[in-house]
């Protein structure tokens, strides 16, 4: 006896029937057999669509600032730009004071 593994539909499946449903140019009974899907399935995407719709509208206005340019993310990249030359710079005055491989002798 196999066990029935569920079927996943994406996003863009889940929205081409509710808008096909929305429409109503088929009965829901038309398009689950179009589908092969039940038709309380296709309700209950075509109330998701419904309930979720007014997200699309909630910022109407584009976001100022990209994920890529965070002020915050800007500031830290430059820091360790700059603490990396300061490493940079003090390992070579450093192997010019001491000689190369002082760091490696074993009293310290």
């Amino acid at each position: 006896m196999s066990k029935k593994t569920r079927r996943n539909f994406s996003p863009e499946f889940k929205a081409k029937v509710a808008i096909e449903a929305l429409k109503e140019q088929q009965t829901l009974s038309e398009l689950a057999a179009k589908y092969n899907l039940h038709p309380n399935q296709i309700s209950d995407w075509k109330k998701q669509l419904l309930s979720g719709s007014s997200q699309v509208f909630e910022s109407a206005t584009p976001s100022k600032t990209s994920p890529d340019s965070d002020p915050q993310k800007d500031e830290l990249y430059k820091a360790i730009g700059q603490l990396k030359i300061e490493n940079d710079w003090l390992k070579k005055k450093s192997d010019q004071l001491f000689g190369k491989g002082w760091q490696d002798s074993p009293g310290q």
